[in-house]
């Protein structure tokens, strides 16, 4: 179970959001995802010093909890459009 304010990663490509498989965010809130018909998540992506850039609805299935044995990384944002 994943729980409010847990670090998560993409287990997908979310082109509608301009995030990418692999990028971090946190869960800032549980509800009911509209379009999917599963539980839905509310992220809160931040770039490199913490600053918030993008909040978005993700359905559970696209997301998945950090492990000890990953590694962090980093893109560009030039390309990441803000909510």
């Amino acid at each position: 179970m994943i729980k409010l304010y847990q670090r998560i990663y993409l287990n997908r490509d979310l082109p509608q959001h301009n995030l990418k498989k692999g990028e971090i965010a946190t869960v800032v809130d549980i509800v009911p995802h509209p379009a999917q018909g599963e539980d839905g998540y509310v992220l809160e992506v931040f770039n490199a010093i913490k600053k918030s850039i993008k909040v978005i609805i993700v359905p559970q299935s696209a997301i998945k909890p950090l492990k000890k044995d990953q590694i962090l990384t980093i893109r560009n944002l030039a390309n990441i459009k803000k909510y």
